[in-house]
């Protein structure tokens, strides 16, 4: 590829000031989160600030899919149930798939699904703060979302190389771009100031081997992404079921037997999403 189209696709790209849904209120939030003594009530208080977007955000976290139906009425409550990073996540993606082109609309179900498989993984596994692998699986696709937004002509070449080859969605990205969606991932998260597990998950979802900080986070949506295109839910693209590392076993400490487990517990719980 032309390097100075890439160097153009990539200038188009991080012009995220131009997504139409990108929300102040998270520059708010981060703001706040800088300084560790915040209190619990401040950042409750500029969500609040935004009543369609805290709506949004009961609503998302309310849902049946992830077990706190009809048990969260204010944003304070979510906060002191999910935590800053959490909630930080939802902000961002009940924003930004809202606008989602209808040539991607299968992404917002695939997401949803993948951050379903995600929790369910990590409670699973007894991870520690299970909830924040949701926002990982929620994000990280976020890249096809912003190449949508901002660049709508490449996203649907690269639509349509993926289903004219039968290749993945992501080699046809870089065909098109020169780039994927993970690259993408790591110029929103850092342009984002998102935190630095989400950021790892993000960015190496497809090669979580390449995780060095925080590789639970990204092994774990690894898999989740890999069970949500086996059981079918949404579309990231293309039809393909992602190749899984064999080092996810191991990493996660996964057998036969309990993968078996794991399987019937993620898909129970991909029907609600489905049924969605």
């Amino acid at each position: 590829m032309n390097k100075d189209l890439k160097t153009e696709y990539k200038g188009s790209i991080l012009a995220v000031q131009n997504l139409p849904t990108l929300p102040n209120t998270l520059f708010e939030v981060n703001r706040l989160l800088e300084n560790p003594d915040v209190s619990l009530n401040a950042v409750a208080e500029v969500i609040n600030q935004d009543q369609v977007l805290a709506a949004k955000i009961l609503k998302m976290i309310n849902s049946p899919i992830y077990g706190f139906s009809g048990r969260i009425a204010t944003v304070q409550h979510a906060l002191v149930l999910l935590g800053y990073n959490v909630i930080r996540g939802v902000i961002v993606s009940t924003n930004i798939f809202e606008n989602l082109d209808r040539t991607m609309s299968g992404l917002w179900k695939h997401s949803l699904g993948c951050s379903v498989a995600c929790v369910q993984i990590a409670r699973f596994l007894n991870l520690k703060d299970p909830e924040e692998y949701l926002t990982a699986g929620l994000l990280h696709d976020l890249g096809k979302v912003v190449v949508s937004a901002q660049l709508p002509a490449a996203s649907k070449e690269a639509l349509w190389i993926a289903a004219r080859e039968e290749i993945s969605y992501a080699e046809a990205e870089t065909r098109v771009l020169g780039f994927s969606h993970d690259r993408v991932n790591a110029w929103v998260a850092d342009l984002w100031h998102l935190p630095v597990p989400l950021r790892e998950a993000m960015v190496f979802h497809h090669r979580p081997t390449s995780a060095k900080g925080y590789p639970e986070m990204a092994y774990v949506t690894h898999l989740g992404d890999f069970l949500v295109r086996l059981y079918e839910v949404g579309s990231g693209g293309d039809d393909l079921a992602p190749r899984l590392v064999p080092q996810t076993f191991t990493q996660l400490g996964l057998d036969q037997q309990k993968f078996e487990q794991l399987l019937d517990a993620v898909g129970e719980n991909l029907e609600e999403v489905n049924l969605r």
